[in-house]
């Protein structure tokens, strides 16, 4: 009955530091997934701004200064 419990104990001891590595990591990939969601909102705003400038500038129709043809 005594080895019974032992085993009992150390299985949830295990359980309990399993538990605690997986949150730890979940914690870590949920503030990698904020920063990446910062990225992300950050880069689309530099985006925008470069569609707007082609815009106003005309776009990529238009010939660069240098070109003869």
């Amino acid at each position: 009955m005594e080895d019974r419990i032992e085993r009992l104990e150390n299985l949830v001891t295990l359980q309990d530091r399993t538990i605690e590595k997986l949150n730890d990591a979940l914690f870590d990939q949920q503030r990698q997934i904020q920063d990446l969601e910062k990225l992300t909102k950050r880069l689309a705003g530099k985006l925008k701004v470069l569609e707007n400038a082609l815009d106003d500038s005309g776009g990529l129709d238009v010939p660069p200064p240098h070109y003869n043809g």
